[in-house]
């Protein structure tokens, strides 16, 4: 495992052999979600919006090199089974719409089609950067994974950039009871 990523889930004290490989494999790598989800399921994955909206950032983001009162879009989504209706993945992003194209920004606000698949239909090239990722409790989020809210997600905050600027940051969490099977 490379060293920063291994250092990730040190600084958040998971032991990694405690993961089964798929949990691993979601922590750690920079694949789009919802293709691993699909392939690892044998099931597509469709988006459900839980908030979607434009507003001016309430405080400086360094990470995001974002200033106060800048817009930004934030959204909250879960990536749901098709065919079970089952949520796997909770995700919220902080987006920077200046940075993005417009073509990427229209189909992102105005459809439910998830991120990543946006980035291939477009071609947008992208570098992401797992900048942390750990334990944390449900809390509210168990309403939607059937689980007590003092019951641990496991979550992975990333950077995406292109064109060598930050154009959004995304943090995924599913239970850690979730894709326990390994091979």
């Amino acid at each position: 495992m490379r060293p920063d990523l291994q250092q990730s889930l040190t600084r958040s004290h998971i032991d990694p052999s405690e993961l089964s490989t798929f949990q691993r494999i979601l922590l750690t790598t920079d694949g789009t979600v919802t293709d691993m989800l699909e392939a690892y399921l044998s099931e597509q994955m469709q988006v459900v919006k839980l908030s979607e909206s434009i507003v001016p950032v309430a405080y400086d983001i360094p990470l995001l090199a974002l200033k106060k009162k800048t817009e930004a879009i934030e959204r909250k989504i879960l990536l749901r089974g098709r065919i079970s209706r089952k949520n796997f993945i909770y995700a919220e992003s902080i987006l920077i719409p200046e940075r993005l194209d417009k073509q990427f920004r229209n189909e992102l606000l105005k459809t439910k089609t998830p991120i990543g698949k946006i980035w291939l239909e477009q071609r947008v090239e992208t570098f992401k950067e797992i900048v942390d990722s750990g334990k944390v409790a449900a809390h509210e989020l168990s309403q939607y994974f059937n689980i007590e809210p003092d019951a641990n997600m496991l979550f992975r905050s990333y950077l995406v950039f292109s064109k060598q600027q930050i154009v959004m940051m995304i943090t995924e969490k599913f239970p850690e009871s979730y894709f326990r099977k390994s091979f």
